[in-house]
């Protein structure tokens, strides 16, 4: 068992504490304005993050989206940060009405996330499916859905990720809406196939109910809280309340933390707050304050390690 980095692939063992969930280059229609679009200062707050205690990050940006392996590379290279770079297609907003993604069948879809794993990821990724090719390969698949909703241009992508995932063994991360249709989105990857111990449900923390994450975890699916900071939906003491419940119900083995800030205006390094470190710097010590060193050990080093060895 390997995880699958940029430089490059490593013993689970050697990946540390793992923030799962961030963009560094990144750009959508929903962040007009907001992009994330400069290497160095990309770079610069990533090594803000690595000096704040995280030695390993999974940046989930999917094709379509801005996604820049070489540039990846080169800030893995800069600050010496695992990062493991995802392929993948995100929820169907990201991407406008003439976007080339939404004429490309699933199997071409599956055989390019196949091909981002096994080979390396293509570049320059708005001009197509067949961009120029790279040496970086991708080490997971991004997926995603909306609020209440799996439409049929993502349940394609679920589909074509499903394939994806049984031809190589790489983990599955999918973006829930607000953490809604999670039952759903594990159905329907399982029926495709996909063992739930290779699924990971971004933003679950956003409908922070401990006993629906209890019974997915017991299910045997990764929970991906990556909502800290973000006081517009709640604070932060429920977020932590949430986890430590989840635990102590059994769950602990499967919860993951991120930060997804994701927006230049969020981002130390491009003038914004409250910036990547926040997670390891505010969050965590307040999980190890309420849940103890143990589960912080869980979430940042052994969960991560598990999930995305194949």
């Amino acid at each position: 068992m390997l995880i699958r980095t940029v430089r490059g692939d490593i013993q689970p063992d050697e990946l540390g504490r793992t923030d799962y969930h961030e963009h560094l280059l990144m750009r959508s229609p929903l962040l007009a304005g907001d992009e994330l679009d400069d290497v160095d200062r990309s770079a610069a707050e990533t090594a803000e993050l690595r000096d704040a205690g995280i030695d390993a990050v999974v940046e989930l940006t999917p094709l379509g989206c801005g996604r820049d392996p070489l540039g990846i590379a080169t800030i893995a290279e800069r600050t010496g940060v695992h990062i493991v770079l995802a392929t993948g297609v995100h929820r169907e907003a990201h991407y406008g009405p003439d976007h080339w993604l939404r004429t490309v069948q699933p199997d071409d879809l599956a055989e390019r996330f196949v091909l981002d794993i096994v080979e390396g990821c293509s570049d320059a990724d708005s001009i197509g499916l067949h961009g120029p090719p790279t040496d970086v390969r991708a080490g997971v698949i991004k997926v995603g859905t909306g609020y209440w909703s799996i439409s049929g241009f993502e349940r394609r992508v679920l589909l074509a990720a499903a394939e994806a995932n049984r031809a190589t063994g790489a983990p599955i991360v999918c973006h829930l809406e607000l953490g809604t249709a999670a039952t759903n989105v594990v159905e329907l990857l399982a029926g495709a196939g996909v063992s739930p111990a290779d699924v990971a449900l971004a933003h679950a923390d956003r409908n922070p109910d401990p006993v629906l994450h209890a019974e997915l975890a017991t299910a045997g699916v990764y929970l991906g809280y990556d909502g800290a900071g973000r006081t517009k939906y709640w604070p932060d003491s429920m977020l932590v309340d949430c986890l430590v419940s989840v635990a102590e119900r059994g769950g602990a083995e499967r919860l993951l933390l991120g930060g997804d800030v994701a927006r230049r205006s969020s981002f130390h390094a491009y003038g914004g707050l409250p910036g990547m470190a926040y997670l390891p710097s505010v969050f965590v010590p307040r999980v190890a304050r309420a849940g103890g060193d143990e589960l912080v050990h869980a979430i940042l080093v052994s969960n991560p390690a598990r999930f995305l060895a194949f």
